[in-house]
């Protein structure tokens, strides 16, 4: 299957999902670990499409998301900096999605500047990430198992 960027920004529009997840983590700095990610899901008859993505994209994972859903993931911050982050600013989402994408960015842009290690930043993080992702379906966004505080 082969994917050209138009296709890749319309489809993401529909069915993509930019989350930052925050878990209690006593470990961190901060007592929080900020977990971003660009998820795409689909039914399990559609896989193609997610590996198509993952081909696209160079980078991320194709694994079980809830049932028989699928889900296409990037969580790796140089992935998520030097790939999705690039394509989707040089070809914009169109939708109210566009607005998540923008929150995204700047929460890595934050972590990138070392926020997420202090409560100040952390506290910033959890604001962006509170304003994310309003009225989508809960199992499109979070991650399997996911625990802690999610962006919603």
């Amino acid at each position: 299957m082969k994917l050209d960027a138009q296709w890749v920004t319309g489809f993401v529009d529909g069915e993509g999902c930019f989350h930052v997840g925050l878990s209690r983590h006593r470990e961190m700095r901060a007592g929080v670990q900020v977990l971003p990610e660009f998820t795409v899901v689909q039914h399990r008859r559609d896989i193609q499409v997610l590996h198509a993505l993952k081909a696209y994209f160079g980078c991320g994972v194709v694994r079980v998301n809830h049932g028989d859903r699928m889900a296409f993931r990037v969580r790796k911050m140089e992935d998520l900096n030097q790939r999705i982050v690039p394509f989707f600013s040089a070809h914009p989402l169109r939708t109210r999605k566009h607005v998540d994408f923008i929150k995204f960015r700047r929460v890595l842009n934050l972590m990138s500047k070392g926020a997420h290690l202090a409560s100040e930043g952390v506290e910033q993080i959890r604001v962006i990430a509170s304003q994310m992702n309003r009225g989508a379906r809960e199992h499109d966004c979070l991650p399997t198992g996911e625990s802690g505080e999610s962006s919603r």
